[in-house]
């Protein structure tokens, strides 16, 4: 940056002797530095010094575009790595952060965030840059043309400068409000894609496709407008400016002329103060410019650190694995969701034993699904305490633990969530293509008896099964999602209501693969049919955050409620 301030020094310290030199050789060659420099050099006559002249003047002019268009990729290629970095590091820090602040948050903004918003702080970066490398050009500019002209820089100097902070002064507060404005636009827009996409089958039945279309293009309208508004508030002043430094140099020029009488001696301090000029008008309108595009990018800026800003867990730092366990305690525990009063568990005591079946009943908001996410260690308790191996998993003390009891989970939900790949690497979810176990995939898979259907396909295993498995049944989704926890050979399985999609005829058959897994194996079962839970050792029914009643299957009366 300082480089090409000093280069546009030289360049314009160059232009005053040129011009002189074209004007009036004679006079140039009387300067007792300019001849004895030239004598130096072998010239012998003013008229040898026009080419030479030329050329270390074309030279300078040449070297200043060569550093400045150097600078300008430098401060593009810092700007796009750190992007990349930025994105990545938002991404990170989203995917590590609790479970429980991503079942409050809206994944339209996250998105929006880690894309746009991103690509929006990376032009912000720019133009901060681009705002430093033309401040010091307009500051060696400044310098040159105070060497040249002093009270004539001062004022123009004093004339531009005043103008620009006056504009600044005005377009603030429209620039914020359309930033923050602008932020909110794009993440309604990604919000309108991901319904519209999303729930593409209802909205080709219903033939609802213009509901989503007008909200996309409503917030779509708002975000061009003012990018628009921006972009018109950065540039204008450059016009009108512009024609005001015209309308300076002929007034100057005419003034020069009237006071000392020969235009002959007024073209090269005119022409150096024009080129000057000329130079310096847009480096104050590209700081002015860079301005105006921070302000129209503050709010995703702000979006981005504070996302950036988020802290990590101290499980997500470092992990110690659980090798084995003999029972899981969980202790008078209370959960309530964000900052609402009312627990959804409410003082419930459970001991699952290692290698047991147990069966979880109830009805639809008894916390089910809550207390299964409070086993896993993915939901802290409001209250109480989740032991393993006599430690409490959520103790800062021993944070290392709870990441290496999450890892000891499979989880198949009751809504599968499929990637856009294939089986093979669906089944094995996470694991880079190179380390696949075939055999380990091709076992699980029989054992969710979703072999024979993968076998008959053309591709087998490498078949894809389309964005979040559309190319799948229901029943066909539910059991790679089994086959994918079998794959991952932990020490506790959690099947929350994982086969709900299923035939009798698959489920009984599932479930006996399940039934026949090896006793070491800890298995959880959500489910509502008591056919399900029908092989656990244990069945507890909740109501109302608690348990209710626990026993064999069918024991009770209340089991059958």
């Amino acid at each position: 940056m300082l480089t090409s301030g000093i280069a546009e020094l030289v360049s314009l310290g160059a232009v005053l002797p040129f011009l002189a030199l074209l004007s009036d050789p004679t006079s140039m060659w009387q300067q007792p530095m300019i001849r004895g420099l030239a004598l130096l050099m072998g010239f012998r006559a003013a008229s040898q010094l026009l080419i030479p002249a030329t050329l270390v003047f074309a030279s300078a002019a040449v070297l200043a575009a060569f550093i400045r268009l150097t600078n300008l990729w430098l401060n593009l290629r810092l700007a796009a790595e750190v992007g990349s970095d930025l994105s990545c590091e938002a991404y990170r820090r989203e995917l590590y952060q609790p479970y429980e602040v991503h079942v409050q948050r809206n994944t339209s903004s996250v998105i929006a965030t880690i894309t746009s918003k991103t690509d929006l702080t990376v032009v912000g970066l720019n133009s901060f840059l681009q705002l430093l490398t033309s401040a010091f050009v307009s500051i060696a500019l400044f310098l040159g043309l105070l060497l040249i002209d002093a009270s004539v820089a001062l004022s123009a100097a004093a004339l531009f400068c005043a103008a620009y902070y006056l504009l600044s002064i005005t377009a603030r507060k429209e620039l914020h409000s359309n930033s923050n404005k602008i932020a909110e636009a794009l993440s309604k827009q990604i919000k309108a894609l991901q319904e519209g996409l999303g729930a593409i089958r209802d909205i080709l039945l219903d033939g609802s496709q213009p509901t989503y279309l007008q909200v996309y293009r409503h917030s779509n309208h708002i975000q061009r407008i003012l990018t628009s508004k921006n972009l018109f508030l950065g540039v204008f002043p450059r016009y009108a400016l512009e024609a005001l430094g015209m309308v300076g140099i002929a007034l100057l020029g005419s003034i020069l002329v009237l006071q000392r009488g020969s235009g002959s001696n007024v073209i090269p301090l005119l022409g150096a103060l024009a080129l000057g000029a000329q130079r310096l008008l847009p480096a104050l309108q590209q700081i002015y410019n860079s301005w105006v595009t921070l302000k129209g990018v503050s709010a995703a800026m702000e979006a981005v650190l504070s996302m950036l800003n988020q802290p990590l867990e101290l499980s997500c730092i470092s992990l110690q694995p659980v090798k084995s366990f003999k029972a899981i305690f969980l202790e008078n525990i209370y959960y309530r969701y964000g900052s609402t009063q009312k627990n959804v568990l409410r003082g419930l005591d459970l001991v699952v034993h290692r290698g047991e079946r147990l069966g979880i009943i109830g009805s639809t908001g008894s916390g089910k699904s809550t207390l299964v996410d409070v086993l896993m260690g993915l939901l802290p308790p409001s209250d109480g305490r989740l032991m393993v191996n006599g430690l409490d998993l959520h103790d800062p003390a021993h944070a290392e633990l709870l990441a290496g009891w999450r890892a000891e989970i499979s989880h198949v939900p009751q809504n599968i969530y499929l990637a856009d790949s294939s089986i093979a690497q669906n089944i094995a979810f996470g694991v880079p293509p190179s380390q696949i176990d075939m055999a380990l995939v091709k076992h699980a898979a029989a054992q969710a008896h979703i072999a024979s259907f993968i076998e008959e396909a053309p591709e087998g295993y490498r078949s894809f099964v389309g964005e979040r498995g559309v190319r799948l049944s229901g029943g066909q989704r539910q059991r790679i999602g089994i086959a994918r926890a079998l794959y991952k050979q932990t020490q506790v399985l959690v099947l929350d209501e994982a086969t709900s999609a299923l035939d009798i005829a698959t489920e009984a058959a599932v479930m006996n693969a399940v039934k026949s897994l090896s006793h070491n194996l800890t298995i959880v079962i959500i489910a509502h049919r008591l056919s399900t839970v029908s092989s656990c050792d244990r069945v507890i029914r909740l109501e109302k955050g608690l348990i209710q009643a626990e026993g064999p299957p069918g024991a009770s009366p209340l089991m059958m409620q």
